[in-house]
């Protein structure tokens, strides 16, 4: 027994030892600007510092070729499996081939419920059913709903637009296929987070003007990715170095998530990844005049980049609508769907949520918005840890279930 206490302390060591030798070497990477007012600053600062030391682990162990990077990140975001839930009944399914949980209340109903389709995020690399299985029971609990959560396949292993053509299928098919799971086809609502948002937006923008199947009743947008012209909004300036999501980890992302080469990301952060032309034709749309005073404290316009023909022909998926949903066209926008955007106070994202919900509104959709003060981007995440989430996370949550029930 003793030898097995001086094992254990010996690797504990060990294991403190590597720690550190990892921190000095990545320690720039562990730069980080938490704000006073944060939801639980303290708290988010040791999270963050734990998902770093993961993702320094994860480049390493990669490297010496034990296993791609992405895979200890999804271990690390699909957090700790949920127990039994005796309020719901759960089944696995999949809608033309593409992998869903169903969850339904266990008690009876009088009529037919509403549906809610959910997209996880993750950057379209992580994240899983799995990530969302708190979030999701939730929902079908305190909504009343059937709540179907989309497994979409990941990248790099699936190119995009993959995951945004797997979350289509499966919206679709429930769409047409409602009333066997006991739902209104007409009461159908998609929710989804960060690239869940994304593909949310992106799904209404396809299905809008089909006639052939139900309309979409309502749309969830939290603290959604929905253009990746401009990282230099006042947003981008204000949260650079915000936990989780930086500006720089944003673009590292993204250039992930589409197969592009990352020594590209400085270009696309300075914004030489687009033309004039194409500046000019959606400054209409995405501009830091359009963005309200209030969220402008403290912003500098940005220096001039020089326009790179190269980095652009090598990202110009960006200005794809399956990627930008921002740049939809009016046509598109005016058939969407009752609208709740939810954005937080220090999110990199947070501009995006306030661009669209101008596009929304100039186009005369309904629109609801919700700001969470203290919120952060990945907040929702924590959703369901009892002391280990964060107030932030409640809120997200309560705000969703509160406009989901008024459909």
């Amino acid at each position: 027994m003793e030898s097995f206490y001086a094992l254990a302390l010996i690797a504990g060591i060990l294991v403190a030892f590597v720690l550190l030798v990892l921190i000095a070497i990545y320690h720039n990477s562990f730069k980080v600007e938490i704000p006073p007012d944060a939801d639980q600053p303290l708290k988010l600062r040791f999270y963050h510092y734990i998902y770093i030391l993961m993702e320094i682990l994860a480049k390493n162990l990669e490297s010496l070729g034990v296993f791609e990077e992405h895979v200890l990140i999804r271990l690390l975001v699909d957090g700790l499996p949920a127990g039994r839930d005796s309020k719901c009944f759960i089944k696995d399914l999949h809608f033309d081939e593409v992998p869903v949980r169903i969850y339904c209340p266990r008690v009876p109903a009088a009529n037919k419920r509403r549906g809610v389709v959910v997209f996880h995020g993750g950057c379209g690399m992580f994240g899983s059913i799995r990530s969302h299985e708190r979030i999701c029971r939730y929902i079908a609990r305190k909504t009343d709903s059937v709540t179907v959560s989309v497994g979409y396949v990941l990248s790099p292993e699936h190119e995009y637009p993959a995951q945004t053509l797997d979350c289509l299928t499966a919206t679709m098919h429930f769409l047409k296929t409602a009333e066997n799971y006991g739902v209104d086809p007409h009461r159908i609502i998609v929710c989804g987070d960060s690239v869940g948002g994304t593909f949310a937006a992106r799904v209404c923008q396809e299905l809008g003007n089909r006639r052939d199947i139900p309309k979409i009743r309502a749309q969830v947008l939290i603290y959604p990715f929905l253009q990746a012209l401009n990282f230099n909004l006042p947003s981008h300036q204000k949260n650079a170095f915000s936990a989780f999501l930086s500006r720089e980890h944003t673009v590292k992302f993204l250039l992930k998530y589409l197969k592009k080469d990352c020594s590209m990301k400085d270009a696309v952060l300075a914004g030489s990844h687009i033309p004039e032309s194409i500046n000019l034709k959606y400054k209409k749309w995405i501009n830091p005049d359009l963005i309200p005073e209030i969220f402008k404290l403290g912003y500098k316009p940005p220096l001039p980049s020089s326009f790179l023909p190269q980095v652009h022909e090598e990202t110009k998926e960006v200005v794809e609508t399956r990627l930008s949903p921002l740049l939809a066209e009016d046509a598109v926008v005016c058939c969407l769907p009752d609208t709740c955007i939810i954005t937080c106070e220090h999110d990199v994202l947070r501009d995006d949520g306030l661009l669209y919900k101008k596009r929304l509104e100039d186009n005369n959709v309904k629109v609801t918005w919700f700001n969470v003060e203290g919120g952060f981007h990945c907040a929702l995440g924590f959703f369901g840890y009892g002391i280990l989430s964060f107030p932030s996370s409640s809120k997200i949550m309560n705000h969703t279930v509160n406009f989901i029930k008024g459909y």
